[in-house]
């Protein structure tokens, strides 16, 4: 496939070539693709490098596929390592963010009254996890409070619990996925730092959407999928492991022979790198097209992704605020690009049926996705939008405009 190179402009302030990214991105030809908070649309890049590995197993075989392309292989540690800051050796592959993060979660020794130090605002796996180390270890989970203001979880407060209680584990999703509300972990993460604290982020929604800087977030770990914003293959995410968490011990529950060596009879010694965290087999072909989407995210740039995106975000807002029965749920004072928002009358999903029959793709929440959050807002289910920068501004209108058409009780659809 012909990749643009067009878009990929070079220079300080990088214009964005929206049609030669579009043209990269066959999707786009077929649906108006506003569910990247889901699953974001893949480059034409990244199946070509998925596409180009299953056809070289299917000629030379599996294991003989994978040392051929050993370079490629490497340049997914490499390219996740330039992405987010930090070391090829500090990174490893998963089957999906949710994998990640019970993977991280194994590896602390929890023991019962330890505590688990979180906000109200989450990801509802990694909170039926906690709920999981309560029933079988005895931790204790504790939620910091929101801020009066919307803004997120009150930092100030979070960081006297942080004082008063000394959790094991500190843990924050940086995006949730139920809102478009931006969480301010690099403030948690100096609070951790001053107080030798194990902080784990969840930056599922955010990378590929903004730069991210481990470093600068000051977490020891960090979990993350491919297939949303950075556009990667679905079955796959990355965890960061900083060269704290490595040189301690920590590892994971379990651990196989590709994480460690079995060096005597009754010994094993972990790797020393974040490979500790990986098993034995990998879909390379899934992993050759993480590392072509981080590179063509790379090559395009997190910096005019990340003004693009909730710009794009913020124009589909104004454009759905004025609509009767229609409620923008998301906080902050700078929300990410998922645009969510409550409906009056419809039923949920004869409504995203309805715009699904429009040619465009949404996403449904529901309370028991977000308990403390939807419990806030009197909610008990929303629509979630989420453009991405190859979106154009004449898409966000449209789907407005789709919005006004099946929320009017003249006209209206799914009720």
């Amino acid at each position: 496939m012909k990749i643009h190179d067009s878009a990929f402009a070079p220079g300080p302030e990088p214009l964005l070539d929206i049609a030669a990214l579009r043209a990269d991105t066959p999707g786009c030809e077929s649906v108006v693709h506003f569910n990247n908070a889901g699953c974001g649309l893949m480059a034409g890049p990244v199946l070509d490098a998925m596409l180009d590995h299953l056809r070289l197993e299917a000629a030379i075989g599996g294991y003989e596929a994978a040392a051929a392309q050993e370079s490629a292989v490497h340049d997914f540690y490499a390219s996740i390592a330039e992405l987010i800051n930090t070391g090829p050796g500090n990174i490893a592959f998963a089957g999906s963010a949710t994998h990640a993060y019970s993977k991280a979660l194994s590896a602390i020794d929890f023991r019962p009254g330890d505590v688990v130090l979180t906000t109200r605002n989450d990801f509802v796996s990694n909170q039926i996890a906690f709920l999981a180390l309560r029933k079988r270890h005895g931790v204790e989970i504790v939620h910091a409070p929101d801020h009066p203001d919307g803004s997120g979880v009150d930092v100030a407060a979070m960081a006297a619990l942080m004082r008063s209680r000394r959790p094991r584990l500190v843990a924050a999703t940086h995006i949730p996925t139920n809102s478009g509300l931006v969480q301010p972990v690099a403030e948690i993460g100096r609070h951790c730092r001053e107080l030798g604290l194990l902080y784990l982020v969840d930056a599922c929604q955010s990378v590929g959407q903004y730069p991210l800087d481990v470093e600068e977030i000051g977490c020891d770990l960090l979990t993350a999928t491919c297939r949303k914003f950075l556009r990667g293959p679905r079955g796959s995410g990355f965890l960061y492991v900083s060269d704290r968490v490595l040189r301690e011990g920590y590892e994971p529950l379990f651990i196989d022979m590709y994480g460690a060596r079995w060096t005597e009879p009754g010994r094993y010694r972990p790797v020393e790198t974040a490979a500790r965290f990986e098993e034995w087999e990998f879909p390379y072909a899934t992993l050759l097209g993480c590392a072509a989407a981080v590179r063509y995210a790379l090559r395009v740039g997190l910096e005019p992704v990340s003004r693009r995106t909730p710009a794009l975000a913020a124009r589909l807002r104004e454009r759905l605020a004025p609509l009767p029965g229609v409620r923008l749920l998301d906080g902050g004072p700078a929300p990410a690009a998922l645009v969510t928002f409550a409906i009056d009358g419809p039923q949920p999903h004869a409504f995203k049926r309805a715009l699904d029959e429009s040619g465009i793709n949404s996403a449904l929440s529901f309370r028991e996705f977000a308990r403390f959050d939807f419990a806030d807002k009197d909610v008990d289910w929303c629509l979630r939008l989420s453009p991405h920068y190859y979106n154009t501004e004449e898409e966000v209108d449209a789907v407005a405009a789709t919005v006004a058409r099946l929320t009017d009780p003249r006209t209206g659809a799914g009720r």
